[in-house]
């Protein structure tokens, strides 16, 4: 479980391709000071394993499945990802609960001088996006400042634009999404609910 707040902006030092397997080793001595085998580490927003840690350098493994639903098979080396580690009991959540399992890649549409960013998202992700709404890119807790069809809107403050890699994007970029927790499980609610309205059902659970 991570919060959406990057603690170090990491860049990938080698990529090198084992069968299937995606290994990736990043360049980030603040991360890799603290980290162990085995533990999580969240990549743009999306979890990975450290299988080796060396001095200022870590690397994970992306599976297939991986390569396919993030962005990280448009990742070389030089790029620069945005890392956060694992959330602890003596951490305290500034952004929002995110799992770091990345739920759609979208594509950056417009960047304005207010730093106010489009970016288009997966049709199917619709129903989980709400204006003033909670959304994860790259691994970074933002809030929709503006809904669209098929598409949304963030603003950037500064400091997000310089301790993590939102402010290097260009039109054309894709980015990882991560919709939010809350309105994950109640879509899995309300599925369950056949033969039930949906209003009534989260009526009676002084849930609206």
């Amino acid at each position: 479980m991570f919060t959406g707040i990057i603690e170090e902006l990491g860049t990938v030092s080698k990529l090198e391709k084992k069968d299937t397997i995606l290994v990736l080793t990043i360049s980030a001595p603040k991360t890799a000071s603290k980290l162990n085998l085995g533990d999580s580490v969240a990549i743009d927003g999306a979890c990975f394993t450290a299988t080796s840690i060396s001095e200022g350098l870590f690397t994970v493994e992306a599976i297939p499945e991986t390569q396919e639903r993030t962005i990280v098979k448009n990742y070389h080396e030089g790029t620069c990802v945005n890392l956060e580690l694992t959330l602890t009991l003596q951490k305290g959540i500034s952004g929002h609960l995110v799992q770091g399992h990345v739920d759609g890649v979208g594509t950056i549409k417009s960047i304005n001088e207010r730093s106010e960013i489009e970016i288009s998202f997966p049709r199917e992700l619709s129903r989980f996006i709400a204006f003033k709404g909670s959304i994860t890119i790259n691994g970074v807790s933002l809030t929709v400042s503006k809904l669209m069809d098929s598409s949304l809107q963030v603003s950037l403050i500064p400091f997000t634009l310089q301790e993590t890699n939102l402010g290097k994007l260009i039109v054309g970029d894709p980015v990882n999404l991560e919709i939010d927790l809350i309105a994950r499980y109640l879509e899995r609610m309300l599925d369950a609910q056949d033969g039930q309205a949906k209003y009534n059902f989260l009526k009676e659970r002084n849930l609206i």
